[in-house]
């Protein structure tokens, strides 16, 4: 297969799902093709895995003519920021089937492929259109699932996530036309390709102070962070269990990869500039979120502000000019998708049985379900950073990188990460140990394929936790070619 590996990655996805659209195979036949799918893809992320050399260079390559009079080009790479989330994607994906297994359509299982292949196009693409492409083919899918299996004021909530992503997309298309065309005016030629675009010498002040501004809209808005955020709420709550979870565990965390891979590499001095105003609004996300969550009293717009509250402190990383802060909040990428991807499919597994999703309407869980309390537990103290699991090492390294950007900044993001223990706590006391009034819930403990599903999350959240190295070792170098080669302030460590 060679080179072409990644765009079999990309696109075996999409072409499952065409042909199982055409066909009249049965629910079960189309859901077992689409993980059998999941599972090859796993395998060959595996492989790419296993043979990456660990430096900053982009491997397995492909770079064809697209469309060939504006330079657009099929231009697709990993190097080691990408390849960490691609293996992250490989892993949650095909083991959340396992969770999603009963009762979904056919429909719900295409939309699934199709997600796949838009967000694994969008994180491996190197031309910026290819990459606003496959960034809209991947909200389409989620859109129609949110629209058709979604609960409550679904058809609103639809509307209202199109109307910010596609603001956002605009703005984004905007700007990337602009370099597009200020590309040929300066060199002569057309190009899309974002290592070309970065050698623009022409543009003004103010000309990259709007076109980073353009790209940040996009990227905040499907992160989300302050106050581009108002749309998660509502969407988290009525969306189906899969489309929350592929929101929350791999397409928000595409809005975090793009931020360092365009925006920083594009505007490398406006990042610069502006670093301590986005470590300041990561910093005040995770505090307005984690109080928000607080007043919660619906567990999945609890766990919707959470998860604003933990992609703030990964911005506050990402914006903290050094390899402690960037290195924290990549590891916190992956630490993040899998503790809130296995909470949300566990919460979708408690509604499924109980048909409760408010915390003063539950409790007694822990005596019904004692496997799905341990793990749910497991996940809930990853999340907050207990050590021993890989939101500690995480937090920690974040919690360093603020501090060497900023002292006062490093301390108050220290205390602030006790917020995020303080309500998941309460939850988790409410919710699911605290014996509940009157009848008895009626719930059932996982099944086995729901446990196998989650044995490999479970492994994960406690290996990377004891022996980051291994992990860590894939995108370090990428890291420090940042620091030294793009921001020229030297890697700290």
């Amino acid at each position: 297969m060679g080179t072409d590996i990644l765009s079999f990655i990309i696109f075996l996805p999409a072409f499952v799902a065409f042909i199982l659209m055409i066909s009249t195979t049965k629910v079960e036949d189309v859901r077992n093709i689409a993980f059998i799918t999941t599972i090859i893809i796993l395998v060959l992320v595996l492989k790419i895995y296993l043979n990456y050399e660990s430096n900053s260079d982009m491997q397995f390559v492909t770079n064809v003519p697209w469309i060939l009079n504006y330079g657009i080009n099929y231009y697709i790479g990993v190097d080691g920021f990408s390849l960490t989330i691609l293996m992250m994607i490989a892993i949650l994906i095909p083991t959340s089937y396992l969770l999603l297994w009963d009762g979904r359509t056919k429909g719900y299982w295409i939309n699934m492929l199709l997600v796949q292949t838009g967000v694994t196009g969008a994180l491996l693409s190197l031309d910026v259109i290819l990459f606003y492409f496959f960034w809209e083919v991947m909200l389409l899918p989620v859109f129609l699932m949110i629209g058709n299996f979604g609960s409550g004021n679904k058809i609103f909530t639809t509307i209202k996530v199109t109307v910010y992503t596609m603001f956002g997309s605009l703005m984004m298309f905007v700007a990337i036309i602009y370099l597009g065309v200020a590309y040929f005016e300066e060199f002569g030629v057309w190009s899309f390709q974002y290592s070309d675009l970065t050698q623009i010498t022409t543009f003004s002040y103010q000309e990259k102070f709007w076109l980073f501004l353009a790209f940040l809209t996009a990227f905040a808005i499907k992160i989300p962070l302050f106050p581009f955020h108002t749309w998660i709420m509502e969407t988290y709550k009525n969306a189906p269990t899969g489309a929350v979870f592929l929101l929350s565990s791999i397409m928000a965390k595409l809005g975090i990869y793009a931020v360092v891979r365009f925006m920083i590499p594009l505007f490398p001095d406006i990042y610069i500039q502006f670093s301590s105003w986005f470590v300041f609004i990561g910093l005040f996300g995770l505090i307005y979120f984690g109080i928000a969550a607080l007043m919660q009293d619906d567990i999945k717009r609890m766990f919707a502000y959470s998860s604003a509250s933990h992609l703030s402190f990964i911005a506050a990383g990402i914006f903290s000019l050094n390899e402690y802060g960037i290195g924290g909040a990549l590891y916190l990428v992956i630490a993040h998708a899998i503790a809130t991807g296995a909470l949300f499919l566990l919460i979708g597994v408690l509604y499924d049985q109980t048909g409760l999703k408010t915390i003063k309407d539950l409790g007694g869980i822990a005596k019904q379900a004692p496997i799905f309390t341990l793990i749910f537990a497991i996940m809930l103290f990853a999340n907050v950073g207990l050590p021993g699991t890989n939101g500690f090492v995480a937090e920690l390294l974040i919690i360093f990188g603020v501090y060497e950007f900023n002292h006062i900044m490093g301390y108050i993001s220290a205390v602030t990460v006790l917020v995020a223990a303080s309500f998941m706590l309460w939850m988790f006391q409410r919710a699911i140990l605290q014996k509940k009034e009157g009848p008895a819930l009626k719930m059932r403990d996982l099944k086995v394929k729901e446990i196998i599903g989650l044995a490999p999350w479970v492994i994960l959240v406690f290996l990377m936790g004891v022996y980051p190295e291994p992990f860590m070792d894939k995108f370090e170098p990428s890291i420090t070619h940042y620091l030294t080669d793009i921001l020229h302030i030297g890697a700290t460590k």
